[in-house]
């Protein structure tokens, strides 16, 4: 009995001695990370830079149940536990550490992700939204392995039988996850974005959004076109967003009724008209070809816009200028003319308003003749 006694004592003692040392490890522990976490904090405030504002967040969000946990083994070693004690204490450091680890890392990605949408520095927040997700889900997916095998759970099965089944579940999803990375393709290289305005096929119209699967365009009669990302990317797509300048090429003809000397003079009227006008650079403007009715002029002028109503007004004031400029060189803009010349044989009968030709011109005769 007396034995049995000093057993229970002792026992009281080592409890009582691992209670009162996590508690006090923890306040320790809890309040240098209120520390170091104030201290972050205060020098994100002073500083540009999103490291120490990353670094406070993170140490603010620390769990701290884990930080009890943590508090409760390092007290378990001023005690004098067993092999089979020892080695379960072991095991619970490395899932507490790696547990909090994940957490952290967690914590970091979201942060970042969240700090990219809101401060405007990416333009495609689903394909940034799937990037976080795929980080997140490999941290915990390591995390969950590495205690696995620490253990003593074989994960190598584990795992072939993972790569098997998602090769098998690939396979069932291929088109949905070709829009998928089509989607992460359009995020890391970036050919569009949102509010550009992009011309494929038959479609011309502004992004209007970048999902997971599909683009969303508005086109210029109002309807919302949705087209699957990889079907969006195997095209050939125009950017005019990106368009810095414009270069414009029309023709037009005049007479051929012309004289030579007016025809040379034509080419400078051109450049006169469009140095008037603001926004665009005369390149060049020739004489072209002798087409079927009428003598081409070919002009080019570089709009200095992209935007598309701007181009159109320049293009209207200098149709306008050509108008007046050739009015005062007295040169005619042609149209089409067709010549049939008949040989041989007579005319054909032609009937106007159902009489024969021949009839009306007799009644006309006899009209005069009275």
């Amino acid at each position: 009995m007396q034995w049995n006694a000093f057993i229970e004592q002792q026992t009281l003692i080592n409890l009582a001695i691992v209670t009162g040392t996590s508690l006090i490890l923890y306040l320790v522990l809890a309040s240098a990370l209120r520390l170091i976490s104030n201290r972050f904090a205060a020098k994100a405030s002073r500083s540009s830079t999103r490291v120490y504002h990353f670094a406070a967040q993170m140490l603010k969000h620390t769990s701290r149940i884990l930080i009890l946990a943590f508090s409760i083994l390092m007290a378990l070693k001023l005690v004098d536990l067993g092999p089979r004690w020892q080695s379960t204490m072991e095991h619970g450091w490395f899932i507490a550490l790696a547990f909090q680890v994940a957490l952290w890392l967690d914590m970091g990605v979201r942060m970042w992700t969240e700090s990219l949408t809101r401060d405007g520095k990416t333009r495609n927040p689903v394909t940034t939204t799937l990037f976080g997700i795929m980080i997140r889900i490999l941290i915990w997916t390591m995390m969950l392995l590495s205690i696995l095998a620490n253990l003593g759970v074989n994960i190598t099965a584990m795992v072939a039988s993972l790569g098997v089944g998602g090769i098998a579940i690939a396979l069932a999803v291929q088109t949905l996850l070709s829009d998928i990375f089509a989607s992460m393709s359009i995020g890391i290289d970036k050919p569009f974005e949102i509010g550009d305005f992009v011309v494929f096929d038959d479609v011309a119209g502004n992004i209007e959004h970048i999902g997971l699967k599909t683009t969303r365009i508005r086109s210029l009669s109002g309807e919302q076109i949705v087209c699957g990302n990889s079907q969006l990317l195997s095209r050939v797509l125009h950017n005019y967003k990106r368009m810095n300048t414009r270069r414009i090429v029309f023709k037009f003809g005049i007479s051929y009724d012309t004289p030579t000397a007016k025809v040379a003079e034509v080419s400078a009227m051109v450049q006169r008209v469009i140095d008037q006008v603001e926004k665009t650079n005369f390149d060049r403007a020739h004489f072209l070809s002798f087409s079927e009715s009428q003598l081409t002029f070919e002009v080019v002028h570089i709009v200095q816009t992209s935007d598309y109503n701007q181009y159109m007004d320049i293009q209207q004031e200098i149709n306008l200028g050509l108008l007046e400029g050739m009015r005062e060189l007295d040169v005619r803009f042609a149209f089409p003319r067709r010549s049939v010349e008949f040989a041989g044989g007579e005319l054909p009968e032609i009937a106007v308003a159902g009489v024969p030709a021949r009839a009306t011109e007799r009644n006309d005769a006899d009209t005069f003749g009275n």
